[in-house]
């Protein structure tokens, strides 16, 4: 019979298991979408649009967007209180924050 992901974490002493359900819970943390960035900083659309000086229906229509103009997303995280980096990951390399793309012109 094949075991599932479930079937294993039940298996775990508590200790283990709240390890586990902490890591799973920070690695989730570690990547959002642009809809669940806003909700985590608590913002609504309405406030974020203000904040780039957009309507409503333009912050609905970037979250759905799987294709982004750099500039595009650096203004929108900054309109949340953050920055952006771009860090390129290679296999054979430390990883190398890239400069001069998504800084403004």
């Amino acid at each position: 019979m094949a075991l599932n992901v479930d079937d294993v974490i039940e298996g775990l002493d508590a200790q283990r298991r709240q390890g586990v359900e902490e890591r799973a819970a920070q690695l989730i943390a570690e990547e959002m979408t642009l809809r669940e960035l806003r909700e985590a900083r608590r913002l609504t659309q309405v406030s974020l649009a203000r904040e780039l000086g957009i309507g409503q229906e333009g912050i609905s229509r970037l979250e759905k967007r799987s294709d982004l103009l750099l500039s595009t997303l650096r203004r929108t995280v900054e309109a949340m209180g953050g920055t952006l980096s771009l860090i390129a990951r290679f296999p054979d390399r430390p990883s190398v924050e890239l400069s001069g793309i998504a800084d403004p012109e």
